[in-house]
């Protein structure tokens, strides 16, 4: 098989820094990275079953190679696993594993595995280590990187959680070879927000070679999840808890993705199908409000045409949608906030914007 170097990338927090490491068939590596970081000899590996299957003995073979001891922890590959009662279950499965042991938890799978098991490492006796070792494009580009954990809640997604930064994430894009097209696509959503909002080279890489991502092509992986990964790492460094705005710009097209997919249940759109329907609407107010002219949003609808992503919103109201968008985390009281763009790579965000005019980008959607 094809592998490339390893890339490591630090992500600078002072007491919480941590490395991000980027590979090709690297996952044998992993114990002996996480035997640097002296985090305790016991781990918990949150996952599903395919993953558990199909790459769950490398996993083993590698930490207990380096002197782990190792428990699998299954859980249902739906965006349901992110709940209240999935974490609370989890939790009570650790305390019958945690005696007079030292655990750490490692989160193998995609972005709602990386959202719960950093939630439970979060709030389990106040905080234990845990390890990103995400699966998934989306997860590996976007997820695992920054430290916000949560699960849904019924009236909204991400409704609780916590900042809580991993201590090593751990990308193997071999891994990513076996995923189905809809996945990347999913993922290479999250990519072209990161084109859009920060890097108009990353964007016109994505113009010019997003059938190579789509075929699996292992060289434009890695250009891509160590670009996007590089991105999330230095405006998370600049802002880790979204307290002075800078992080928000990684919200682009999340409101109404989120109030869509909430909206749906979570069923039918999966999380990036539904951001890239968020960026169509966030970048039709744009053009509605003078930001950017019809040529820069024709262009990112084109993008979205092109790599296989919905661009109408179908079997859910604009009102429930709207009803949904209000339970986003930006609102202040009752001002929403939503990430505009002015450009490819640069972005405004504008509180207060006017209910009818999100109306109107959303039947156009419709």
């Amino acid at each position: 098989m094809c592998s490339f170097k390893m890339h490591t990338l630090k992500l600078n927090l002072k007491e919480s820094s941590y490395n991000i490491i980027i590979g090709s068939n690297i996952l044998d590596n992993l114990g002996k990275y996480i035997r640097q970081l002296n985090i305790g000899p016991d781990a918990y590996v949150i996952t599903n079953a395919f993953i558990k299957n199909r790459y769950g003995g490398l996993l083993n073979k590698s930490l207990k190679k380096s002197g782990f001891t190792l428990k699998f922890k299954i859980v249902p590959d739906t965006e349901k696993s992110k709940s209240i009662e999935v974490a609370t279950s989890v939790i009570k499965d650790i305390t019958h594993y945690d005696k007079k042991r030292r655990i750490f938890i490692v989160a193998f799978g995609g972005g709602v595995i990386g959202d719960l098991a950093g939630f439970v490492a979060s709030i389990y006796k106040r905080g234990i280590p845990y390890i990103q070792v995400p699966t998934t494009l989306l997860a590996q580009v976007d997820s695992s990187i920054g430290g916000k954990t949560a699960v849904d809640l019924s009236q909204g997604k991400n409704l609780v959680g916590a900042f809580y930064q991993p201590r090593l994430v751990f990308s193997d894009i071999g891994i990513l070879r076996t995923l189905d097209k809809r996945q990347v696509q999913s993922g290479l959503s999250e990519v072209i927000k990161y084109g859009i909002i920060k890097d108009t080279e990353l964007f016109n890489y994505i113009e010019k070679g997003y059938q190579g991502i789509l075929d699996l092509k292992l060289p434009a992986l890695e250009f891509i999840v160590t670009r996007a990964s590089k991105i999330k790492a230095r405006i998370v460094e600049q802002d880790e808890r979204e307290e002075k705005g800078i992080r928000t710009i990684l919200n682009f097209g999340h409101t109404i993705g989120h109030a869509i997919e909430a909206a749906a249940k979570y069923k039918g759109y999966n999380h990036g199908e539904a951001i890239a329907l968020g960026m169509l609407v966030a970048s039709d107010i744009s053009t509605e409000l003078n930001l950017i002219d019809t040529i820069t949003a024709q262009r990112i609808e084109s993008l979205i045409t092109a790599v296989g992503l919905p661009t109408k919103i179908g079997k859910i109201s604009c009102g429930e949608i709207i009803k949904m968008h209000y339970h986003d985390k930006k609102f202040t009281g009752s001002q929403n906030k939503l990430v505009l763009i002015k450009g490819i790579g640069k972005t405004k965000v504008i509180k207060n914007i006017p209910l009818k005019i999100i109306r109107q980008a959303l039947k156009k959607r419709t």
